[in-house]
């Protein structure tokens, strides 16, 4: 059986201020890289097959204890892309749901179907990270793969694989950062063992 874990990276300055984040590329916190090295312990620990990694500096930076605990080199993998918030790129939410409130409200009624202006849907988001977990299945028919990506697309993926509605990835998955979600994929479907779990960080101060 195939066990995939799902791993948001580590805290960056635009997660800790509410700030769109999507196609820009900032690196980790402090707290982020330390939240990253716990990361690369549990890693340690799984006897992990093979290591896949969206091409953002964040998740890269992310992956690299991985790396360094478990000898594998990262596959980087366009479509683990954040969602692209399009012009609320770099604007804190809580700004753009006071200063655009129709286009925010039809998003967050149905993020699926409506992007933010000029940015991605939930479906086009699925679009091209489900691909990538069927690769993984491919190629992997047992063992444990890590794949680090971002809070959204993580969501999705957790929607798609559960049968969940696509427009409910922002008010029913939880994704904190340097979180771990774990499915086995096996015969019966995918099976949901771990959702956001941060048991791996709970000594450290928060971000």
């Amino acid at each position: 059986m195939l066990t995939i874990h799902l791993v948001r990276h580590g805290d960056t300055p635009q997660a800790a201020e509410g700030i769109f984040c999507g196609e820009l590329d900032p690196p980790l916190t402090e707290h982020g890289r330390m939240q990253a090295e716990r990361v690369g312990q549990t890693a340690a620990t799984l006897g992990l097959k093979a290591l896949y990694c969206s091409p953002k500096l964040r998740a890269r930076q992310t992956a690299e204890p991985v790396v360094g605990t478990t000898g594998l080199e990262p596959v980087i993998e366009n479509g683990l892309r954040e969602i692209a918030y399009g012009r609320w790129e770099g604007l804190k939410e809580s700004d753009v749901r006071a200063n655009e409130r129709a286009a925010f409200a039809a998003w967050q009624d149905d993020p699926s179907l409506v992007p933010p202006p000029g940015g991605e849907t939930a479906y086009d988001i699925a679009s091209r990270a489900m691909p990538v977990i069927a690769r993984v299945r491919d190629r992997h028919a047992d063992g444990q793969v890590m794949i680090v990506s971002h809070k959204a697309t993580i969501r999705i993926i957790t929607c798609a694989l559960l049968g969940i509605p696509l427009h409910r990835f922002r008010t029913s998955v939880a994704c904190p950062t340097a979180s771990i979600t774990t499915f086995e994929l096996g015969a019966d479907g995918p099976l949901l063992i771990g959702l956001g779990d941060v048991h791996h960080l709970t000594d450290l101060a928060s971000g």
